[in-house]
């Protein structure tokens, strides 16, 4: 069973998201909170497998509550997906900063919420697909900050560190493939998918999927 807390500002909200996670099998809403200072609280008292953090409230906001949490060494288990009204903005970049596993905008459909939820417990990068393009932009024409491709690396200088497979399998993350989906495009098992996944973040020095993301759209294959 996945356990979720649920954190946003607005009670009527809260109380939505709750139905949703407990009307899902194999998940379970364990709390709630209304303020980031709470949410903060909450987690460190239950250690939630994944949090979904509402970005603005009052009494510290979630960026500061996401923050405090992905920082906590006894939460290191504990994934954050931020919830947000609002498309790409300032507050989106600084969330992944902070160190939150994903995020999806607020008008999410119920099935792509659980969906979330499921694929950030089994260590996916979640970001919505409405944002992805303009995400990676972002990312690609801003200063690098030392991770991704290695510095001073030309794109095929980067290829040319992969294998065939391991090309093949980031031009799937980049497209946003889970797991699962890269097993049936590639006919490979799950295990064989995490092996290359996990070789693409050393060689790539990259921190999660959404870097991975971004260092394929640098080398030039993520619209193949």
């Amino acid at each position: 069973m996945i356990r979720v807390l649920v954190v946003d500002d607005q009670p009527l909200l809260r109380h939505s998201l709750g139905l949703i996670i407990d009307g899902a099998e194999g998940l379970s809403t364990v709390g709630d909170a209304g303020t980031g200072e709470g949410a903060v609280h909450q987690a460190r008292a239950l250690v939630p497998d994944v949090i979904l953090m509402d970005i603005r409230m009052p009494g510290g906001d979630g960026l500061e509550a996401t923050r405090a949490i992905t920082a906590d060494p006894a939460l290191t288990s504990t994934k954050v997906i931020v919830l947000s009204m609002f498309d790409l903005d300032d507050y989106v970049h600084e969330a992944l900063r902070a160190g939150a596993s994903g995020f999806l905008l607020k008008d999410a459909r119920p099935e792509q919420l659980v969906d979330a939820v499921k694929r950030t417990h089994d260590g996916e990068s979640l970001f919505a697909p409405a944002i992805l393009s303009r995400l990676v932009e972002h990312y690609v024409r801003s200063p690098r900050v030392g991770k991704g491709a290695a510095p001073g690396d030309t794109p095929d200088e980067t290829l040319q560190r992969l294998t065939a497979r391991e090309t093949e399998v980031l031009t799937l993350v980049a497209r946003g493939l889970s797991n699962t989906e890269i097993t049936e495009a590639l006919t490979i098992s799950m295990r064989t998918v995490k092996t290359h996944i996990g070789s693409l973040l050393a060689k790539l020095d990259a921190r999660d999927r959404t870097q991975l993301v971004i260092a394929a759209y640098e080398a030039g294959v993520a619209g193949r």
